[in-house]
């Protein structure tokens, strides 16, 4: 899949993985195979992911998620507008999300 999402993309965490938090870090299992990387069953998130995956509810666009952390953290509003779509692309790219 070679697909970039934009500013107004929406998306949601895919029903084909579990999220868990383990001891404060975020773990992505995939319940069907082809998920996620072949060589990697189970797949975690930094600190930036985590905050954009938790934001992920099908009803805000990127944009307005980087808006939200751009009032959380001290970055160029263009650098989290670029690190929330690269993210996002990647759970995409990775199956473990989907476009609304």
């Amino acid at each position: 899949m070679d697909t970039k999402l934009s500013v107004n993309s929406v998306i949601i965490p895919s029903e084909d993985i579990v999220s868990r938090d383990v001891m404060g870090e975020l773990i992505i299992v995939p319940l069907a195979s082809g998920i996620c990387d072949m060589e990697d069953e189970i797949f975690s998130l930094n600190d930036t992911g985590r905050a954009i995956w938790d934001r992920l509810d099908g009803k805000v666009t990127l944009g307005e998620i980087a808006g939200a952390l751009e009032a959380e953290y001290d970055a160029p509003p263009g650098e989290i507008e670029k690190d929330v779509q690269g993210i996002a692309t990647e759970l995409l790219r990775r199956r473990m999300v989907v476009e609304v």
